[in-house]
């Protein structure tokens, strides 16, 4: 798994949010996803990359208190189906997620679709 950025234990340490364990849940999904993804804070949130190629980020974390939005902006995105990937942008799908429930429901989830997008990247 990637090595915490000392921006990013920062960024953590000082979060405000009421669903903050659940945040820490999702950041280890991912991360746990594939040992090459990268995690940095990029448009203010925990963000995950490959060799600087962005995958999925947490959308602003101070947006809404009851809700946990991930993008993943990767444009490979497009070509993994999911019920959980909301949205028919050209370029980007969305995940929200409200409680431990959910979080618990979709890890695996949530790990297959950034492997299927690490697939496709050439």
């Amino acid at each position: 798994m990637p090595a915490q950025s000392p921006d990013l234990a920062t960024y953590m340490q000082t979060l405000d949010h009421p669903l903050k364990p659940e945040i820490e849940q999702l950041r280890e999904i991912l991360k746990s996803a594939d040992s090459r993804l990268s995690e940095r804070i990029k448009w203010n949130a925990p963000s995950y990359h490959l060799d600087g190629v962005d995958i999925v980020t947490f959308g602003p974390l101070m947006r809404k208190k009851d809700e946990i939005l991930l993008v993943f902006h990767h444009p490979k995105i497009v070509e993994i189906a999911s019920d959980i990937l909301e949205g028919q942008f050209k370029d980007r799908r969305l995940v929200t997620l409200h409680n431990q429930a959910e979080v618990d429901a979709n890890a695996e989830e949530l790990r297959r679709i950034v492997r299927g997008i690490l697939a496709l990247i050439p």
